[in-house]
């Protein structure tokens, strides 16, 4: 025992005192804030397109007022539900910083994307045709100065009586002002096309405008009637849980592989044996790289909590509720104990017969097709935890602990939970008996990694 735990802090402290450690450590949540701020960012950061809008003929006539309505309407249509999502925020966040900041970044995503400028005169006077586009040029290029330069030009005309359009840019890869008008002119085009019918276009806008007011309701929620954000949140966090989960596993069965591997290249692992035996070096390294996995989930933790208390303090409150009642936390480190055992062994085992990580590459393949399964079936699993399929692939114990941690906010039945538990624990005693034999032979030989190898060396145990 006391070898074991010797092998045990040296895998741990080879990893804790390393800065490339906690750099890496620290990137996952770095990271996750900048998913959610760099689309805001991005929002943001779009410039407002000054753009022309040119009718070329009086068959034209009407089509520049019809793309400034569409203009005007849709910055209305954009106020109206940045307010709808403000009050929704300071309900939800009660007037919390966290919230005000929300509510700023809304009303910078809804900032208009383009604005419709007057007309130059010398390119209104232009003649249609060769002359004006030359104009166009012009005012699109770097002869005028940088004042007077136009993001686009839009030329309305009508072929056969249907609008058309030929929207030059300065930029050759931006469509966003193309996409604008096209909307602009089909809606131009029902309108008119209605109109011809008899029949009142505005009558039918209201009508695809119109939302019915629905509420949610279920004896299940938390205040036994309408649904609320509060009964959304563990299925949310039951999701989040199951992808904390594959990543934290993944992690340390992936630092297991490469630890294995680069100690047998490197002839480290003879020495090891030498003074140790198999079983004590793999479950030294298995008990170590446990302990780095629980400092990474203890790290990301703290600081998902700390953001939550600081930040948005009523969700903070919320997801804690959740957490502490019905034993969720209890199911997360089963589930994560009887997972990493698994994955972890089999990782280790990989790697006693591997030197570089493409010797791994033969059994590493499928394994990772594997698991890519159950994030995949996770998705599923918030919307229908009882679905069939998640059910059915909830008992198969490669997928037990992610599918597991994902639904265990919706309350399965406890045979599902008891089940599948016990069948991923002795599924997992399986495989550590299994990873300890091919450990074993993999590490005292040189035999290359295959298919063959690892299954003789299962049925050998290195004998």
């Amino acid at each position: 025992m006391k070898r074991t735990l010797l092998i045990a802090r040296r895998e741990f402290a080879a990893y804790a005192k390393t800065v490339g450690f906690w750099l890496s450590l620290l990137a996952f949540p770095i990271f996750g804030v900048l998913g959610g701020v760099i689309p805001i960012l991005m929002a943001t950061s779009q410039p407002v397109r000054e753009v022309v809008i040119v009718e070329e003929g009086p068959q034209a006539a009407g089509l520049a007022a019809a793309v400034r309505t569409a203009l005007r309407e849709d910055a209305e249509r954009r106020e109206k539900r940045r307010r709808e999502a403000e009050a929704k925020i300071s309900e939800a966040a009660g007037g919390t910083a966290g919230g005000q900041a929300a509510k700023g970044a809304l009303s910078g995503i809804d900032g208009p994307s383009m604005r419709i400028v007057a007309t130059p005169a010398d390119l209104a006077a232009a003649a249609p045709g060769e002359a004006r586009e030359r104009m166009v040029r012009r005012y699109l290029g770097d002869e005028v100065v940088e004042d007077d330069r136009l993001d686009a030009v839009v030329l309305l005309n009508r072929a056969d009586g249907a609008p058309t359009a030929r929207v030059w840019t300065r930029r050759a890869t931006d469509s966003s002002v193309e996409r604008f008008v096209r909307t602009a002119l089909k809606d131009e085009w029902r309108r008119e096309t209605f109109q011809r019918a008899g029949i009142d276009a505005s009558v039918v806008s209201t009508t695809e405008a119109f939302q019915p007011e629905i509420t949610v309701l279920s004896p299940k929620s938390a205040s036994g009637g309408e649904v609320s954000f509060r009964d959304k949140l563990p299925g949310i966090i039951g999701l989040a849980s199951g992808f904390l989960l594959w990543s934290l596993i993944i992690t340390g069965a992936s630092i297991l592989l490469n630890s294995v591997m680069e100690e047998k290249s490197n002839k480290i692992l003879e020495v090891l044996l030498s003074s140790a035996s198999a079983t004590e070096i793999l479950t030294g390294k298995v008990l170590g790289v446990a302990l780095l996995t629980i400092t990474v989930l203890l790290v990301w933790g703290g600081i998902g909590a700390f953001g939550l208390i600081f930040g948005l303090p009523q969700y903070a409150g919320m997801i804690g509720e959740v957490l502490l009642q019905g034993g969720l936390l209890g199911y997360f480190a089963a589930y994560a104990v009887g997972g990493y055992l698994m994955y972890a062994v089999l990782f280790a085992a990989i790697g006693a017969f591997c030197e570089t990580p493409r010797d791994a590459q033969t059994l590493m393949g499928p394994i990772m097709m594997i698991l890519v399964v159950p994030l995949l079936v996770m998705q599923m699993a918030i919307r229908t935890p009882d679905a069939p399929l998640v059910q059915i692939m909830s008992w198969i114990p490669f997928f037990t602990p992610f599918l597991m941690s994902a639904r265990a906010p919706s309350e399965p039945p406890m045979i599902e939970i008891v089940g599948t538990m016990a069948g991923m624990f002795a599924f997992a005693l399986l495989m550590v008996w299994i990873a300890g034999r091919a450990f074993r032979a993999g590490a005292l030989s040189d035999v290359k990694l295959s298919w063959k190898s690892f299954g003789a060396a299962i049925k050998g145990g290195g004998k």
